[in-house]
């Protein structure tokens, strides 16, 4: 009598199969979206930043504020991508894990500026407190 023989549930003697991969055009969206996502809040916060020294009365004197604050949302926001980008390498979103990536390394490079430039802008007011640009402490 021939019974009927069940597969195997796991068989690890076997090829893995081929390797999943995100769809072309949906790897395409995520990654254009996520880049304007992140561009768009790159320009609020800077925005922001540029608004803090910006007055309409002329015989007001505004200085912006200290970068420090809004350079750590930018940092949240390089987070976000390198967080979008090791989730896109494990999907394997090519195009998403190329745009991220390049969308952390900007957001690199813009940290590492801002707080060099902050920290010059700072050395030059400690010792000329009447440079321009600087905050009047007394």
């Amino acid at each position: 009598m021939d019974l009927p023989v069940a597969p195997p549930a796991f068989d690890a003697t076997g090829d893995p199969g081929p390797r999943r991969r995100a769809g072309l055009g949906a790897d395409i969206g995520a990654g254009c979206g996520l880049v304007f996502l992140e561009l768009a809040a790159l320009v609020v916060i800077f925005g922001l930043w540029w608004l803090s020294g910006f007055s309409l009365d002329p015989a007001r004197t505004v200085t912006a504020d200290p970068l420090g604050n809004y350079l750590i949302a930018v940092g949240a926001v390089g987070a976000v991508a390198l967080v979008a980008t090791v989730i896109a390498a494990r999907a394997g979103a090519v195009v998403t894990v190329v745009s991220q990536g390049l969308m952390a390394a900007l957001v690199c490079l813009i940290v590492v500026g801002g707080s060099a430039g902050q920290s010059h802008e700072d050395q030059r007011c400690r010792e000329t407190s009447a440079a321009p640009g600087c905050r009047d402490t007394r």
